[in-house]
């Protein structure tokens, strides 16, 4: 236990290092984010005030140090387009995605679990094709060009659904209005990675039902369905759960995704911005919870792995 505590703190301690490098030696004007157009009409006597301020003059070592000391005490800056502690505005914005996320996730992996078992039980028939076809073509479809193209249906053509936001501007506590606003970021969360997991249940299914075990059970005389789901479905399920936690990134950047395509406002909007304002503090920590969810994710996974396969041993 110990190492893997180790591994983590490591890995974070060098996500933080790389992500705080890159975003300084990056091209761009963070006085811009902080000042707005000001900035562009600074004399170079204010411009340098504005850094020292900002403590953007010092070597970044010397920053990276700095801003490592203040985050294990807690503090973790402002955001320089917001004007206010990171976290806050982190907060604000958290909700949405883990409700788009969330909700997304488990509809993503209860929907596969029904696709799989649907094309195992009428495997090679009509129904099991057409799935297999209409699934490999939607997950072949690139998620922001999907949200388009639903945008011009739904919202430009039709005007049934919203194209954007969270919710009406004045209606944020409206719970109709906000599932109103997530059909159609929901629809492409789920259909962006739908069948990708769908295939991997019908495969391992196939698995399962091609075993010897289960020829004995119809040589006993044991019903097909009892096999399937007494059987098959219950010797995969453990595996599903580690696919499930080593996914959630995957549906996270979907999510993303998403959300800048839709302009809703959770945390994939908001690392857009920040790393295109160069808002150096915010990006930081955004970096950090997505590379923590990660690695923790991973370990999630290799858990349960040991759990279904304790013969799995790890090097120190």
């Amino acid at each position: 236990m110990r190492h893997k505590i180790i591994y983590v703190i490591l890995s974070i301690f060098l996500l933080s290092v790389m992500v705080f490098y890159m975003a300084r030696l990056a091209p761009g004007d963070p006085l811009a984010s902080y000042y707005g157009d000001r900035a562009e009409k600074m004399s170079p006597k204010e411009r340098k005030w504005a850094e020292d301020k900002l403590g953007l003059n010092d070597p970044v070592t010397v920053q990276y140090v700095r801003w490592l000391d203040r985050a294990f005490h807690g503090d973790f800056g402002i955001s320089y387009k917001y004007k206010m502690d990171v976290m806050e505005v982190i907060r604000e914005r958290m909700g949405n995605t883990l409700l788009l996320g969330g909700i997304g996730f488990f509809l993503t992996f209860g929907l596969s679990l029904l696709l799989g078992v649907l094309c195992t039980w009428h495997e090679d028939r009509m129904l099991d094709r057409v799935i297999c076809k209409v699934g490999t073509v939607t997950s072949c479809i690139p998620e922001f060009w999907l949200s388009l193209v639903l945008i011009l249906i739904f919202a430009v053509n039709l005007k049934w659904l919203p194209s954007s936001g969270a919710y009406t501007i004045g209606k944020e506590d409206d719970t109709a209005d906000r599932i109103w606003h997530l059909i159609l970021p929901m629809t492409v969360v789920v259909l962006g990675h739908l069948w990708y997991y769908a295939y991997m249940v019908r495969n391992k299914l196939l698995e399962e039902v091609r075993a010897d075990y289960v020829l004995l059970a119809r040589v006993k005389g044991i019903g097909k369905r009892s096999i399937m789901f007494r059987h098959c479905l219950r010797n995969i399920l453990p595996s599903y759960l580690s696919i499930m936690a080593v996914s959630v990134p995957h549906i996270l950047g979907g999510t993303y995704i998403v959300e800048m395509v839709f302009s809703y406002p959770g945390l994939g909007t908001l690392s857009y911005e920040s790393a295109r304002y160069q808002d150096y503090n915010l990006l930081m920590v955004l970096c950090l919870m997505s590379g923590s969810l990660v690695i923790l994710c991973n370990m999630a996974a290799q858990a349960i792995s040991e759990k279904i396969d304790p013969g799995i041993t790890h090097t120190e």
